[in-house]
C-alpha cells in the first residue's frame, strides 16, 4: 500500500530480506563504491567549480559519504522503505560554503552521478541476489524508488538550505564583497574606483593574496586571528578578508614581499590547526586576480599530494606544481631523479636546496647551516654517491624532484 510519505508499497518479506542482506555487503565495501562515485562526479563539467577549491571539494566528498552511508544503512533498519533526510550540520555547513562562493544548489550537478554510480553497484549486486523474474522485478524496482527518491530529497534539502542561507546573508557586507571580488577574479569589466568602494581596499600597488584554511570545523575559531598573524609577518596593519567558506578564507596584504615561511609559522604559534598558502606579490587589479591563483593553485597542490605542509610560498612550489598534475607520474620522476637519494637523511636533502639558494657557495652553505666548510664537502660528495647521476650534471631535476619530496613529505 502507497502511502502520501512513500508513493510505493512496501517490498514484501522476501525482498526486505534481499535489500537488507545487499546493504550490508554494500556497507561492507562502502570505499570502493564511493571511490568510483568519486571518479565519476570529477568527470562532471559541473564539478569543476568545486574540484577547484580544496575546502569546497573536501566538504562535498564528506558530505556525499555520508548520504551514501546514510541511504545504505536506512536500507538495513528499515529495507525499501523512503529515506528520512539527512539533516545536521553537515548539510547546513555545505550549503553555507555553496552560497558565500556565490554558487546555487544546481551547480552541484555531480550529485547524479554519485547516484548513477551507486544504482550500478546495486544493480549488479541484485541480479546476483536472486534468480527468480517477480522477485528480482520488485527488488529492481523498490530500491530503484527508494534510491531516485532518497537523491531527490537530497537536493531539495540543499536547495532549501541554500536558499534559508541566502535570505539571512542578502544584502550583507561578506556576499557583497565575494560578489564584488568573484567580478575581478574572472576578469569582468568593472571599474576600479566601484570595486574599491565595495571592498574598502585600494586595488593600486602591489598585493599578496593568502589563503588561510583549518581541515576541520573545529578549528574555525582560529582562523581570524591567524589571518591577522599573517597580516603582520607580512609588516602590514590592514588587509582585505573575504570569507570563501565555513573553513577558509582569502586575504589579500598590501605588500610587496612575501614573508618567509619560518616567520609565518613562528606567528601561527598556538594556531597549529591553521594551514597557510601565499602567492607571489603583483600589482593592481591584474595583479589582484594573479596573486590570489597563484595561492589558490599553492592550496590545490598540498591537498592533490595529500601534504601536511602548513605554510607554503606558491614561489617555492610553482615548478612542482606544473610537474604534478599526475601524482603518480611525479612519484615515478621522483623515484628516477634522485635514486638512492630518495631514502637519504632530509639532512643531505636540505644541505642541497640550501647550497642551490646560496648560488652553489660552498662557504655560504656552510654559515647558513650553522656547520665547518668540511662537513659540506662531504655531505656533497655523499650525495653524489647516491645520486644515479652527478648532482653537477642535473641540478634542476635534482631540486625539483627534492622540493616536490619535501611537498610530499610535509616539510620535513
Amino acid at each position: 500500500m502507497t502511502t502520501p510519505n512513500q508513493p510505493w508499497p512496501d517490498p514484501s518479506e522476501s525482498v526486505s530480506r534481499l535489500i537488507r542482506e545487499l546493504a550490508e555487503t554494500l556497507l561492507a565495501r562502502l570505499d570502493e563504491v564511493i571511490a568510483d562515485a568519486t571518479a565519476a562526479s570529477i568527470a562532471e563539467p559541473q564539478y569543476r567549480t568545486i574540484a577547484d577549491d580544496p575546502t569546497l571539494a573536501d566538504a562535498d566528498a564528506r558530505l556525499v559519504v555520508s548520504l551514501v552511508k546514510h541511504w545504505v544503512t536506512s536500507n538495513i533498519t528499515e529495507p525499501g522503505k523512503r529515506v528520512r533526510p539527512l539533516g545536521g550540520a553537515e548539510m547546513r555547513t555545505f550549503a553555507r560554503d555553496v552560497v558565500l562562493r556565490g554558487l546555487v544548489a544546481d551547480d552541484v550537478g555531480a550529485w547524479r552521478s554519485v547516484q548513477r554510480v551507486c544504482w550500478k553497484w546495486w544493480l549488479t549486486a541484485c541480479f546476483d541476489a536472486t534468480d527468480d523474474p517477480a522477485e528480482l522485478r520488485e527488488l529492481c524496482e523498490v530500491s530503484g524508488n527508494t534510491l531516485t527518491t532518497f537523491t531527490d530529497d537530497a537536493m531539495a534539502e540543499l536547495s532549501e538550505y541554500v536558499r534559508r542561507i541566502s535570505d539571512e546573508l542578502a544584502g550583507g557586507s561578506q556576499l557583497q564583497r565575494y560578489a564584488t571580488v568573484e567580478l575581478l577574479l574572472q576578469g569582468a569589466d568593472i571599474s576600479t574606483a566601484h570595486a574599491e568602494e565595495q571592498l574598502g581596499y585600494a586595488l593600486t600597488g602591489s598585493h599578496l593574496g593568502v589563503v588561510v584554511w583549518v581541515d576541520s570545523e573545529d578549528d574555525v575559531g582560529s582562523l581570524d586571528r591567524a589571518a591577522e598573524q599573517v597580516m603582520r609577518a607580512c609588516g602590514a596593519d590592514r588587509r582585505l578578508t573575504v570569507v570563501a567558506g565555513t573553513a577558509t578564507l582569502w586575504l589579500w596584504i598590501p605588500t610587496a614581499a612575501t614573508p618567509s615561511p619560518d616567520a609565518v609559522i613562528d606567528r601561527l604559534r598556538g594556531h597549529r590547526h591553521v594551514r597557510v598558502a601565499l602567492g607571489r606579490p603583483a600589482r593592481s587589479a591584474a595583479g589582484f586576480r594573479r596573486t590570489h591563483m597563484d595561492a589558490a593553485a599553492a592550496q590545490r597542490l598540498l591537498v592533490r599530494l595529500d601534504s601536511q605542509m602548513t605554510v607554503v610560498r606558491y614561489e617555492d612550489v610553482h615548478l612542482v606544481d606544473l610537474i604534478s598534475g599526475d601524482v603518480a607520474a611525479a612519484d615515478r620522476f621522483v623515484a628516477d631523479v634522485l635514486g638512492d637519494f630518495l631514502d637519504a637523511s632530509p639532512v643531505l636533502h636540505r644541505t642541497v636546496l640550501v647550497h642551490v639558494e646560496e648560488g652553489l657557495n660552498r662557504t655560504s652553505t656552510a654559515e647558513r647551516l650553522y656547520t665547518h666548510r668540511n662537513t659540506i664537502d662531504r655531505r656533497l660528495a655523499r650525495v653524489d654517491e647516491l645520486l644515479p647521476t652527478p648532482f653537477a650534471q642535473n641540478p634542476t631535476e635534482v631540486v625539483v624532484a627534492l622540493t616536490l619530496l619535501r611537498v610530499r613529505r610535509g616539510g620535513e
